[in-house]
């Protein structure tokens, strides 16, 4: 009988380097983009094709429904990704509003429950992170709760996302502890992943939890 060696098993990848990941958090942000902005020259082409007037009304509802859903992703991922440079703190009513955007287009409902008036840059980058991390692990439609608490100078932030079919990508919850996207798609990776370093850097912690029909995220911020 001959001696077969079983293969080791395969090292876990080590996350990108920092260029790496804006690479993949700029691909990210593209995709999210892309599909209004087809749609708005798609409802232009339509308008300006000869042999397609009777369908002007429809064109035009494609035009508008798109520029909004284009507008208002712009307005969320300024300040989810880039939490607008020059400022430090954030009225939670309009971080409420920019999150309540976000979801006018996708099928989970908003629960925003925000407890302190204004709240620092971590925070509102998690919270808006996170509620559309949440809105994401409901396609099929559900409640999306968003709930702050302060903590101290700091902040307690618990999300749940609640319905049928709630799931959790694998390569968002290695994302958010902080390792590589392994087989995953990075455009689901990037964005738990970069929740993970700036709410390290800023001194917090993060982790998510996984039961039937539902997932829940928690973080706690410094102030």
């Amino acid at each position: 009988m001959m001696d077969v060696d079983t293969p080791a098993p395969a090292e876990p990848k080590a996350p990108p380097k920092t260029a790496e990941v804006a690479a993949y958090l700029a691909a990210r942000m593209c995709h999210d983009f892309i599909s209004p902005a087809s749609a708005i020259v798609s409802g232009l082409d339509l308008l300006d094709d000869p042999s397609a007037q009777d369908m002007k009304e429809e064109a035009m509802g494609l035009i508008q429904g798109s520029a909004r859903k284009l507008a208002d992703l712009l307005s969320f991922s300024r300040v989810a990704f880039g939490a607008s440079a020059s400022a430090e703190t954030f009225d939670a009513r309009e971080l409420a509003k920019l999150a309540g955007g976000l979801f006018h287009h996708m099928r989970a409902e908003l629960d925003w429950q925000v407890e302190p008036p204004a709240v620092n840059k971590p925070a509102a980058r998690t919270l808006l992170n996170l509620a559309q991390m949440a809105g994401a692990a409901l396609p099929t439609g559900g409640v999306a709760r968003i709930r702050a608490v302060a903590e101290g100078a700091g902040m307690a932030i618990a999300v749940e996302a609640v319905g049928p079919k709630a799931r959790l990508r694998p390569e968002v919850l290695r994302g958010l502890q902080g390792e590589g996207p392994g087989e995953g798609l990075h455009g689901h990776w990037v964005q738990a992943y970069y929740v993970h370093l700036f709410v390290g850097d800023a001194g917090g912690r993060i982790f998510a939890d996984v039961t039937e029909e539902k997932v829940t995220f928690a973080a706690t911020i410094p102030g």
